[in-house]
Formats: structure tokens, C-alpha cells, sequence
């Protein structure tokens, strides 16, 4: 299935795409549905109402959720570009909600900064609260699969050795359109090409079969220090090609769109624009 949170003129809903329409599935959102025991049967059984695709306003896939975790250096030729040695763990911080934005969003570049970068990912989103989860428990609690644009304020993410006051920034992180369950990309582990685009140029291109830490494992190694709980979102990184690391540096301007896309789960297309 492919699932997505619409705005409409009434708040937000729940969907699941079915051909050129998308299907009421009773809920307000991707969050409140996968809180429910049984909530795949549900969302495949629904044949509640009906919006056209074409000229859909899509939500961030899970507006609120309760915590979004990003992994950093996790593609071996990103890792290699940044001048950094493969970990040994993964490389954990927090976004929160409100950095969030819908697939179609306009990105406002903030005034702050001339150092605005992109960074395709695929991001796991959670379908049953974990803790401490074994790999099959958390194969299990993956409800599936989305894109994600880890938009990121340079300057400010380098002032320091922390990154978050650099990945935080209010309503600049495109997520979705749709989440993917597992049974459609080939399981828990897929291997997708991911790109993304400026302006047609592409700047980045890998297969997330190459992942040093795959979705399972960053189940269990996140669980293992926080509940994961029903519409959570772990972004599993980005590969080589952020503007950042070339010489000369290219950062986003206004005018630009940026596109990033996951073979099988669909892409964010967003115009960047002046604050």
C-alpha cells in the first residue's frame, strides 16, 4: 500500500493511493492510523471517500510525531567525502516536528544563512511501539518507507561539533508524499535508487541496498535507547553529492527546485523561495 496525510478544506486525512484516487481511511492522519492494532487490514479494507491525486496537498506523512531520529554517515562515498572514517555506530540526532513540511511545500530559505543544502534520504517510519527490540520485533515495526530532504543550514550546523542547531530549522524538511509498506519495495531491506535534482542537475545518486546501518538494525539500536512509538521517523542518511562538500561549495538559492526521490516510493519536489 501507499499511504499519505491530505490537507483538505476539513483538516488533514488519512488516505491510501487506489489508481488516480485517494481513499479516506477514516483517520486524521498517518500518525493516529498506525496507533491502532490492525491498522494494515484496515487501511487496505477502506472504501471510505475519495480525493483526486492530481492537485493533492500532502501533509508531512506523520504531521506530530514524537520524535524523528536522523542518522549521519551512513553511506560509505558520503562518509569518504566528508574527509571521515566509516563508525563503528551510527551517528545519531533529533529533528522535531515542526521542522517538518509536505511533499509539494515551498522551502523558505532562511535569512540567516547562504550555506542551505539538500540530503535525499530514506526514512523509516514506525508502525508499532518498541523498546529494546529484537530484529525480528523490529522488522515488524517498520510500517514502511517515505523520502526524506535532511535540509540542512550549513554554517550554523558547523559552528560547533554538534550538527542539530544545523538540521532544526522551523518548517525545512520536505517528508513524503507517501509512506510505502515493505511488501512493495521487496521487505524491510530494500535496495532503491535515490537521487536527488536542482534545477535537472543531479547531485546526488545511490542505492540504498549500500547502507553501512539498514532499517532493521536502526530499529533495534534506537529502540534499545528510546521507546519508538507508532509514526516515529528514523532518517537512515544521505550519500555522496551535498553541495557542501564540493569544490567550489553550492548551496540552494531562491528560484530553485530541488527534487529528491526514491525509486518505488515517489519524491519531493520543492520550489525554494525567499524568506
Amino acid at each position: 500500500m501507499k499511504l499519505a496525510t491530505l490537507r483538505t478544506a476539513d483538516g488533514t486525512r488519512a488516505v491510501r493511493l487506489d489508481g488516480d484516487r485517494l481513499v479516506d481511511l477514516g483517520r486524521a492522519d498517518l500518525g493516529e492510523l498506525f496507533a491502532e492494532d490492525g491498522w494494515q487490514d484496515r487501511a487496505a479494507a477502506a472504501t471510505g471517500i475519495t480525493y483526486p491525486v492530481e492537485g493533492a496537498d500532502f501533509a508531512p506523512v506523520v504531521p506530530n510525531p514524537s520524535k524523528v531520529v536522523c542518522v549521519g554517515h551512513n553511506y560509505t562515498n558520503h562518509i569518504k567525502e566528508m574527509g571521515r572514517e566509516l563508525p563503528a555506530y551510527p551517528t545519531l540526532f533529533p529533528k522535531f516536528a515542526d521542522t517538518l513540511l509536505g511533499a509539494h511545500d515551498d522551502i523558505v530559505k532562511p535569512d540567516e544563512t547562504d550555506a542551505l543544502d539538500w540530503e535525499v534520504e530514506l526514512a523509516v517510519v514506525v508502525g508499532k511501539q518498541v523498546r529494546r527490540a529484537d530484529e525480528r520485533q523490529a522488522a515488524d515495526a517498520i510500517a514502511g518507507f517515505t523520502v526524506m530532504n535532511d535540509i540542512s543550514v550549513r554554517d550554523w550546523q558547523f559552528r560547533t561539533i554538534e550538527w542539530t542547531q544545523g538540521k532544526i530549522w522551523e518548517a525545512s524538511t520536505p517528508v513524503g508524499p507517501y509512506v510505502v509498506t515493505p511488501d512493495e519495495v521487496g521487505g524491510v531491506r530494500p535496495a532503491l535508487t535515490v537521487t536527488t535534482t536542482v534545477d535537472g542537475e543531479v547531485m546526488q545518486r545511490d542505492d540504498t541496498g549500500t547502507l553501512l546501518f539498514d532499517p532493521v538494525f536502526l530499529v533495534q539500536y534506537i529502540s534499545t535507547v528510546i521507546t519508538l512509538r507508532p509514526g516515529d521517523i528514523i532518517a537512515t542518511g544521505t550519500p555522496a553529492g551535498v553541495g557542501n562538500a564540493r569544490d567550489p561549495k553550492v548551496f540552494l538559492v531562491p528560484g530553485q527546485t530541488v527534487v529528491t526521490e526514491i525509486s518505488e516510493l515517489g519524491a519531493c519536489v520543492n520550489e525554494v523561495v525567499k524568506a
